[in-house]
């Protein structure tokens, strides 16, 4: 806006990535058109020193169409995780460091940093977690049907024997 000319005018305005901060660049949390509940999801761990693993399929709750993961970390030595400029204390540190933290984006790398005090001094490493949407299942999805089959076997077994009886 010209103060003189009292007229706007059109500008670009160039940044150069490099030289923006982490907290610069914060991402919308995708949704995911799933019921509330809790799930299992194929997560990827890149980056870092390539000693760190997290458990996968990793545990995965739904409310209200936006996702949270459970990530298990291959040691208890990770004291908190940033996601999108936010800071996220362990749930569970007794075997190993877990934490709850939102699922930004699924298909796509996602951008981490986790603190580790596994070294002489507390060391922050960037990692990416990709989340594999097509691996989504049921938490108890497999545990419901091998419950079904036992369930009609034991009903089964219970028909025989009373006919048996009779």
């Amino acid at each position: 806006f010209s103060k003189r000319k009292e007229k706007w005018y059109d500008h670009q305005i160039f940044f150069k990535a490099d030289t923006l901060p982490a907290e610069a660049f914060v991402m919308e949390q995708e949704t995911i058109d799933m019921q509330d509940g809790d799930y299992r999801v194929d997560v990827e761990l890149a980056g870092g020193t390539g000693k760190a693993e997290v458990t996968s399929p990793a545990r995965l709750h739904i409310e209200e169409k936006k996702a949270t993961a459970s990530i298990e970390w291959s040691s208890p030595n990770y004291d908190y995780m940033v996601v999108n400029g936010e800071k996220y204390l362990p749930v569970n540190t007794e075997v190993n460091s877990v934490f709850e933290i939102p699922v930004l984006v699924f298909d796509e790398a996602m951008t981490v940093t986790a603190d580790t005090t596994a070294m002489s001094v507390p060391h922050e490493i960037e990692y990416t977690l990709t989340f594999d949407k097509a691996s989504i299942q049921s938490e108890g999805g497999q545990t419901t049907w091998i419950a079904g089959i036992v369930i009609v076997v034991i009903a089964a077994v219970i028909v025989v024997f009373v006919i048996r009886k009779k």
